[in-house]
């Protein structure tokens, strides 16, 4: 019997110096406090469940004789979150091991795994262990109202919700905030209007509720709807906090309203509510964003004065504001700066970096900022999706596919978009084969390819006669979309 793509397709197996800036950056990840190794237990699980067949993992992990404890299981899991069922296949395992009981948080990090990749069905059986396990919280209901409107499932979230109080869970204040925020942060704000006006009088709002309605409406954008909202809540004696001025800031700046939101920090100075750092980080942000480089660096200077210390976001954003006009020799110097102060970059710095790089078409930069930075601390999905783009779109396939080599090196375990880049690369170049292959591995992990990549695909195969192929992938595919409303 034919048991993968593999077998169907036969295949037998897959200098300039940088700048000081970035010497700088270097040091100042390396010189820190060194990357802690994985525990023992923990890389051992993540090496067997990385190079084990699916139906030999069991096995595998029972004969190496791994003791999980509840630390090692969240570890596990929090690894292999983009990879659903084979995280699920783990979490069944370790359920089974004597002296061990999974925790909450084990629960939670394994339904928010499932209900990324719509395993609804499985998500609600795990929830009624927990209900029989006495540990259901309201946390829980949570998580699956999210991932439910993350979906764009705005009923089911709104049934998640109504069914709390079956399940031994009275919905609260904070139940109630977490609905409406996952409503509105997936832009579903009218709906999360539509249950507050509903149920106000049950729930009775406080700053935190405002402000997700306003956060909601801002990003609609509907301004005039935000500013009544804002309005609203100071009619009922909910005094604005520094989230609700950061939320107002935000939004007038999304708005194009830089100046009157420069005024309500003028405000906040004057006032108890002091801007924070966040809310100068914004108006540096939009500042770039409208190449204002004079005045990003200006509010960063009124945010020094005004005793306001700038951290890594700030920091980021007044070198995202020195990119976005090429001015990379100014964001080396903030990176000096940051040395000089001892506030360590994170990823997003880098990021900020490749992403202008690339953008400028210097490509072999970029590949050298890369080099660097993968020797002092460990990339994110979005650097490895960012890379593996520019070689794909650069006709330079190989060095995306070196790239995805190091990415299984250090375990990293890719999301939907970091699998459709490369996929998508295979396809322009004319690999069906090493296509496929990445389809079904990531199909065998539980995350669904989206329509233009499986499309793709699709073409291809049909264009050389592979309608065996074709049905073979589309049958492992159907498995991934039974999404039933279960409780």
């Amino acid at each position: 019997m034919i048991k993968s793509v593999v077998d169907m397709l036969k295949i037998n197996g897959c200098q300039k110096k940088l700048s000081l800036g970035w010497n700088v950056l270097a040091r100042m990840c390396s010189s820190g406090e060194t990357i802690k190794e994985i525990a023992d237990p923990t890389k051992k699980i993540c090496e067997l469940m990385i190079s084990c067949p699916k139906l030999g993992l069991d096995t595998s992990l029972s004969e190496n004789g791994i003791r999980v404890s509840p630390a090692v299981v969240e570890n596990v899991l929090k690894r292999f979150e983009n990879a659903g069922m084979l995280a699920y296949q783990f979490f069944e395992w370790a359920g089974k091991q004597r002296n061990y009981e999974h925790s909450v948080r084990a629960y939670h990090t394994m339904i928010e795994s499932l209900a990324k990749i719509r395993q609804y069905q499985i998500m609600w059986d795990l929830v009624n262990t927990m209900r029989s396990m006495k540990i259901l919280n309201v946390e829980t209901f949570c998580i699956i109202m999210r991932k439910y409107a993350r979906s764009q499932k705005v009923e089911e979230a709104v049934y998640t919700f109504n069914i709390m109080e079956k399940y031994g869970v009275p919905p609260n204040l904070a139940a109630f905030n977490s609905l409406l925020s996952a409503l509105c942060k997936s832009k579903n704000v009218v709906k999360a209007q539509e249950i507050f006006d509903g149920m106000k009088d049950r729930f009775i709002p406080d700053s935190k509720t405002y402000s997700i309605l306003l956060e909601g409406w801002g990003k609609s954008p509907n301004l005039p709807k935000a500013r009544e909202i804002f309005r609203e809540m100071v009619d009922m004696g909910c005094n604005p906090d520094i989230v609700t001025y950061g939320i107002m800031v935000d939004i007038l700046c999304k708005a194009g309203r830089v100046d009157e939101a420069v005024g309500i920090v003028k405000e906040m100075d004057s006032s108890v509510c002091k801007p924070t750092s966040f809310v100068y980080s914004v108006l540096v942000h939009t500042y770039g964003i409208e190449n204002r480089i004079e005045d990003a660096v200006d509010m960063f200077l009124d945010m020094e004065r005004n005793g306001i210390e700038a951290d890594v976001a700030v920091y980021n954003a007044l070198i995202g504001a020195f990119c976005k006009v090429n001015k990379l020799k100014n964001a080396y110097r903030v990176l000096n700066e940051m040395d000089c102060k001892g506030i360590r970059p994170n990823s997003r710095t880098c990021n900020i970096l490749l992403n202008s790089l690339i953008s400028c078409g210097d490509t072999d930069e970029a590949y050298r900022v890369f080099r660097r930075m993968i020797k002092v601390w460990d990339p994110d999905a979005d650097t490895y999706t960012m890379m593996i783009k520019m070689f794909c779109q650069n006709d330079e396939l190989e060095m995306a596919l070196k790239v995805w080599k190091y990415m299984r090196l250090k375990q990293f375990v890719p999301g939907m978009h970091t699998f459709s880049v490369l996929i998508n690369g295979l396809c322009k170049k004319g690999n069906v084969s090493k296509a496929c292959v990445l389809l079904e591995e990531m199909m065998e992990k539980g995350i669904r390819p989206s329509s233009v990549t499986f499309g793709m695909l699709k073409q291809l195969l049909i264009k050389e006669g592979r309608e065996d192929v074709l049905e073979f992938l589309r049958e492992k595919m159907n498995l991934l979309v039974k999404e039933p409303l279960c409780d």
